[in-house]
């Protein structure tokens, strides 16, 4: 990493945000050898990347073809604007995770249904989902990418904005997007 001072150290942090990111992006390398990146939902569970697909389509024919995968996350939280005096004081402040591993397709049935289930609670948190139909599970892949290196990135801007981003983010509570030059 470029930026020492960007990265995360601290793996709660980092497996938090695995966590509670929305979607996640799937980068492989496709069959005319270009990379690919594909958004998805997904699930981090037992320190591996867990999401569903078609049993068919370009994920499944890349990750057949090359079991290499890089997956990453990012949250967005707050634009801070530039000054009329100083424009460049501009600063997007987010956390990133860059994952690189192995993708493989899951065909042990326990270790997809519980997949699946986390998929589920992680989406729909309030459950009401019902049991998932043999129909669907059988037109289903699971995909897990067991993890070989992991990096966090985040830029909370400097000073009183630092303080207030970090006491939202352990309080849970959303900063707004636009913040009047508030960069410390």
């Amino acid at each position: 990493m470029r930026q020492q001072k960007k990265e995360i150290t601290d793996k709660n942090v980092i497996d938090n945000l695995l966590r509670i990111a929305p979607v996640g992006r799937l980068g492989t390398t496709g069959s005319d050898g270009y990379p690919r990146i594909k958004p998805l939902n997904f699930v981090y569970a037992d320190n591996a990347i867990y999401f569903h697909s078609a049993r068919e389509g370009e994920k499944i024919d890349d990750i057949l073809r090359d079991n290499r995968a890089c997956f990453e996350v990012d949250l967005a939280i707050a634009y801070v604007k530039g000054r009329q005096d100083d424009p460049c004081r501009a600063a997007y402040l987010y956390q990133s995770v860059i994952i690189r591993g192995k993708a493989a397709l899951v065909h042990d049935e326990s270790e997809r249904l519980k997949a699946l289930s986390e998929l589920m609670r992680k989406y729909q948190p309030g459950g009401g989902h019902g049991e998932f139909l043999e129909a669907k599970l059988a037109i289903t892949a699971v995909v897990r990418i067991d993890i070989e290196t992991m990096t966090g990135k985040e830029d909370l801007g400097r000073g009183a904005l630092r303080e207030r981003v970090l006491a939202a983010l352990q309080a849970g509570t959303p900063l707004p997007i636009v913040t009047q030059g508030e960069d410390g």
